[in-house]
């Protein structure tokens, strides 16, 4: 099915997105993560479509071409206030289901437990929840893959990152996904942070994530949000040879404790941090099987 290039208002900034399907269906809102693009759903989009979703991939703020907000507001509760702005934008109701990856994965949390009735189903990809993997995080294994979070903090990140037509995205990807020809996907992802402002936005997201002053306590519902089990049932993928967190992160129970009833784990095997990239037939399969159930 063809992806279609649209524009939508939501939450006070304009988000670029792709979509397809039919437009009085059921919205599938799939979320990226970074450093990626809503292109990053080229694989999935086309089959939520064939099975009569609304599919929807917004570009997240300040990546472009979706706007850089003026407000600075990159925290996670900023995220999920977009999601459910975008659900009411683009004619969601309760037969909508959530899809993300990375930070994508956390927003949807933060959205399914912020607002329930809007989101009947969740599939999350490559991050569990918060909670689950609080004291794993910081094992010196998953310290070590994420230097990149603490590097980020420092004034120069922009600079470095920058160099070499973003280079630095090229190495992450070949870390986090070992052995994926990422060919199609990088100049994508290169073109929504090239501008000075949109990478800012993007390492904005991990400057929030630690720096309090930088939270907003407008956002304090929705910053919660991102704490609180997800109620509805979920679908959470991790891939086994995920290279930025670890396999070892997504015990299986451990994650179930903070997803809602009806909730699954599972590893994919062959594949990496970019999953639904890697493995699209087998990733596509078990999602668009969730999300049709019930």
């Amino acid at each position: 099915m063809e992806l279609r290039q649209a524009t939508v208002a939501a939450n006070g900034l304009r988000f670029g997105l792709l979509e397809t399907g039919p437009a009085d269906g059921p919205l599938a809102l799939c979320l990226h993560g970074f450093p990626d693009s809503a292109w990053s759903w080229r694989h999935l989009l086309p089959e939520l479509g064939r099975a009569g979703f609304h599919a929807v991939a917004p570009f997240l703020r300040g990546y472009h071409p979706t706007e850089v907000p003026a407000d600075a507001r990159y925290q996670t509760g900023a995220l999920v206030a977009d999601a459910c702005a975008l659900h009411g934008a683009l004619g969601g109701d309760g037969r909508a289901v959530l899809v993300g990856h990375d930070w994508g994965a956390l927003t949807s949390y933060g959205a399914a437990a912020l607002a329930p009735e809007r989101w009947r189903r969740v599939v999350a990809m490559a991050v569990p929840p918060a909670p689950a993997v609080a004291s794993a995080f910081f094992s010196y294994a998953q310290l070590r893959r994420s230097w990149y979070m603490f590097f980020f903090q420092l004034p120069l990140a922009e600079a470095a990152v920058g160099l070499d037509d973003l280079g630095f995205i090229d190495r992450l990807w070949a870390d986090w996904s070992p052995g994926y020809d990422a060919g199609d996907d990088l100049p994508r992802v290169k073109d929504c942070l090239r501008g000075p402002a949109n990478l800012g936005a993007a390492l904005g997201y991990y400057r929030a994530l630690f720096d309090p002053a930088r939270q907003s306590a407008e956002l304090g519902a929705e910053q919660a949000a991102t704490q609180a089990p997800t109620p509805q049932p979920t679908l959470y993928l991790h891939g086994a040879d995920d290279g930025c967190m670890g396999p070892e992160l997504v015990q299986g129970e451990t994650v179930l404790g903070h997803l809602g009833p009806g909730s699954r784990v599972a590893l994919v095997p062959g594949a990496g941090h970019f999953l639904h990239l890697e493995r699209p037939e087998a990733v596509d399969g078990l999602v668009v099987e969730f999300v049709t159930e019930g």
